[in-house]
């Protein structure tokens, strides 16, 4: 049988992950972002790795906000193993996720509005 955890166990877990992909995000941008962008982006991030929001991670740095946004909302699929082989398929949870996370890259003047 597993070991078992306990609730203060995972919460100082979850509080670890969610510090260190604060740090990733810190650590790959190089431009102003507001509060709604920096929590999307980690919550990208939480779940894709640094790896996986690379892209979007330069397209901020380039001040391209939209294609921030838009290449957010490509990343619906993850890897699923059906008889022996691996294959990707859309995963409707992550099109409200991705969608929730691009929006603050959409709305009018997001860069500017990352500045003040």
């Amino acid at each position: 049988m597993g070991k078992k955890v306990s609730v203060e166990m995972v919460d100082r877990e979850f509080e670890k992950k969610i510090t260190e992909t604060e740090g990733i995000v810190r650590r790959n941008i190089h431009v102003p972002l507001n509060q709604a962008q920096f929590d999307a982006l980690c919550s990208l991030s939480y779940n894709a790795g640094a790896k996986g929001s690379f892209t979007t991670f330069n397209l901020v740095n380039k001040g391209d906000f939209a294609g921030a946004a838009a290449n957010m909302a490509l990343m619906i699929k993850v890897q699923v193993v059906e008889k022996g082989k691996k294959k990707y398929v859309i995963a409707p949870g992550l099109i409200k996720r991705r969608a929730e996370e691009s929006a603050p890259f959409l709305v009018k003047d997001a860069s500017t509005a990352a500045s003040k």
